[in-house]
């Protein structure tokens, strides 16, 4: 599904893209908005959005599904594609903060091949899927997740999870874990530890959509481990949600070391050695000591963009735990 042209230019794109929602981490929760639900804030913007939107799901393969799911907190945009290999349960594929489904355009072909793959618009972000009602509390966003998935006609996936994607999935797990198969946390944030000071510092100044671009280039390059940050399509998408899109959902709460020790299903952390975000030498101890059935692995040196600096090494991995169930 991808030629090797287009691997280098995905990969510069992918972290752009880990970036900009590593940044809206902070943002989100720093420039709340006092509207009860996440929101356009005008139709100009909603408009500008919607063709970013459009042009970075270009460069996504077709899926044979585009499918709409009424929750308790809105309509829930989800897709399917169908796969080359034989994963037994589809792969569902959680986001980072403030992207949306292109966000996983560089994974793609890896785990198509590992079987069919569905991803969500997070509800209350911006993309397809609009918030109606206010999300209160982490059992909420769990909440709204299991409501939508509940509509599809399987029972069980395996969640990939990448930066507050990882939460989100290890979050659902621990409030309804009968549809996980399995867990694969991609360098997860608030799950096995707490964002370091440097980062949340770093990061308020690039967190704000008015000020000079230029700031938030340097803080992207920064958490890329000085990689080029450079923009295509889903680095305009994610700019456009930034600017124009209200977010208003509630801020993760770190997931307790007694309800990750109370996973059952399989689980896989993925370690960036070299992300800034949190301290990841801690983050690996913490996931060794507290997974009962889990799977650590520290890519030494990674930045918190690993998902798109080692895409292939991400899929193997995913794809040895899949395996481990047979």
């Amino acid at each position: 599904m991808s030629t090797p042209s287009r691997r280098p230019r995905w990969r510069r794109l992918r972290i752009a893209l880990v970036v900009v929602a590593a940044i809206g981490v902070v943002a989100t929760f720093a420039l709340r908005s006092p509207s009860p639900a996440g929101h356009w804030r005008s139709a100009e913007g909603h408009d500008h959005f919607q063709e970013a939107y459009a042009e970075a799901m270009a460069e996504m393969p077709a899926p044979d599904r585009t499918l709409d799911l009424r929750t308790d907190f809105g309509l829930v945009r989800a897709y399917h594609f169908p796969g080359t290999g034989d994963s037994g349960d589809p792969l569902i594929l959680i986001n980072g903060q403030g992207s949306a489904s292109p966000a996983w355009a560089d994974n793609m072909p890896d785990l198509l091949a590992l079987g069919d793959v569905y991803t969500v618009d997070l509800l209350g972000q911006p993309g397809m899927s609009v918030q109606e009602r206010p999300i209160e509390d982490n059992a909420e966003q769990a909440l709204w997740l299991h409501q939508a998935l509940d509509q599809l006609p399987e029972d069980q996936f395996h969640f990939v999870g990448l930066s507050v994607g990882g939460w989100t999935a290890a979050n659902y797990a621990t409030h309804h874990p009968g549809p996980v198969a399995s867990l694969s946390l991609i360098d997860p944030v608030f799950t096995f530890g707490t964002i370091s000071p440097g980062f949340v510092a770093r990061s308020i100044p690039a967190s704000i959509p008015w000020l000079p671009k230029s700031w938030r280039d340097g803080f992207n390059s920064w958490i890329a481990g000085g990689e080029d940050t450079e923009e295509f399509a889903v680095g305009r998408m994610i700019d456009a949600g930034q600017v124009h899109f209200a977010t208003k959902v509630p801020a993760p709460e770190r997931i307790s070391e007694e309800a990750l020790r109370d996973l059952q299903m399989p689980v896989l952390a993925i370690i960036a050695g070299g992300s800034v975000v949190h301290d990841a030498e801690s983050v690996a101890q913490t996931a060794e000591a507290t997974l009962a059935h889990g799977t650590v692995e520290f890519y030494d040196g990674a930045s918190h963009a690993v998902a798109g600096q080692e895409p292939q090494r991400v899929a193997a991995d995913v794809g040895a735990l899949l395996r481990s169930q047979d």
